[in-house]
Formats: structure tokens, C-alpha cells, sequence
């Protein structure tokens, strides 16, 4: 498998030379890291050379590093049934730059788009219907990127007498507490309650 890997690697890397900046093989599947205007390009030529015969587009995602200047990868990963292989393309963003829409070449990347609009505020451009698809229309901020609140900005709850749903700050129910136990990571120097039970029985 990674010698069928690492020759279509050679392959994808010598007829998109300009479009690929590198390649690497982890866990049994090949990488493509392509800059970010030419991912059509590089999806067009995985799915229609007779090499590759990517035609499936199984999944479009983000992932969030915070700590880079362009924080977001972009990921697609593709199927081809004909080689029984999988390649995953990466191009990386910024909050402000907007990644070329790929529902031209795989349709299905429609609704991971707006997923990945809806989860992490990646904008792609040309997206025939780019708007929310898993949250509230009313939903604040991206709830997948590493800087979302846990507790989100706004809870929604019935309220019965106003016979409707209703949008408020969030409210924590229950301050912090403060134990007089030590961490568990800190080490146990002393005794705690309900161990002298244990040494009685011995």
C-alpha cells in the first residue's frame, strides 16, 4: 500500500508541481498539501486523471490552530473506488480570507461547506448557499473554534409565560466551589475523611 502510495504521490507531485507545496504518507494515506487558490484545480485533477480517480468526496472539515497566522486548515478527503485509496488535500486560511468553493467539481461538498462555515466561520467563496446548517439562525460566534466559550454566549429556553422561545446570557446555576481536599495531582499529605475507617479494619 505505501509503495502504491508513494508512487502516486511522485505522480500528483510532478503534474501539479506549482499547485502542491508538499506531500507526506501518515497512517496509510497520502497527504496533499496545495495552496489555497488552486484547491479546484488540484480536486479536478484527483478526480478526472486516470491515475488517481478520486470520485468520491467523502468529508470537507476545518481545524483550528489558534497560535498560527492562518489558523484554519481546510480539509478534503477523497475516495477513489477504482484504486481502493484515500488522499487528504489541506490548504490552510486565515478568519478573513476565504477558501475557493468546491461545489463545482464534487456537489456533496455543498452541505460540508456550510458545516464548516456554520462550526468554524470558514467563508467560501462562490458557495451557491453559504448559511448556517447546524446551529440557531440567531447563533452567536463559531462554537468548533478553540476561542468559543464552553458555555457559548446565549442559552435559549421556553418560557411559559411568554408561550415562546427566549434568548438570554448565560446564566451558571451553580458557583465555583472550593474543596478543602487536596489535587490529586499535587500528592496526599495528610489524611483524608473516611480513611480512618480503612485503618480501623486492618
Amino acid at each position: 500500500m505505501s509503495e502504491a502510495l508513494k508512487e502516486l504521490a511522485e505522480i500528483i507531485s510532478a503534474k501539479l508541481a506549482q499547485e502542491i507545496t508538499s506531500t507526506e504518507i501518515q497512517n496509510g494515506e497520502l497527504i496533499l498539501n496545495a495552496r489555497r487558490d488552486a484547491v479546484c484545480k488540484v480536486l479536478t485533477f484527483l478526480r478526472d486523471d486516470a491515475n488517481c480517480q478520486f470520485k468520491l468526496l467523502m468529508d470537507v472539515c476545518g481545524a483550528d490552530y489558534p497560535a498560527r497566522d492562518e489558523r484554519f486548515d481546510v480539509v478534503y478527503n477523497l475516495l477513489s473506488i477504482r484504486y481502493n485509496l484515500r488522499v487528504r488535500v489541506k490548504v490552510t486560511t486565515d478568519e478573513d480570507t476565504a477558501v475557493p468553493s468546491v461545489t463545482d467539481v464534487f456537489s456533496a461538498a455543498g452541505w460540508f461547506e456550510r458545516e464548516t462555515w456554520d462550526l468554524f466561520g470558514i467563508y467560501f467563496d462562490g458557495h451557491p448557499d453559504l448559511r448556517r446548517i447546524m446551529t440557531d439562525y440567531g447563533f452567536e460566534g463559531h462554537p468548533l473554534r478553540k476561542d468559543f466559550p464552553l458555555t457559548g454566549y446565549v442559552e435559549l429556553r421556553y418560557d411559559d409565560e411568554q408561550k415562546r422561545v427566549v434568548y438570554e446570557p448565560v446564566k451558571l446555576t451553580q458557583d465555583f466551589r472550593s474543596f478543602d481536599f487536596l489535587s490529586p495531582w499535587e500528592g496526599m499529605q495528610g489524611q483524608l475523611p473516611g480513611d480512618e475507617k480503612a485503618e480501623g479494619n486492618a
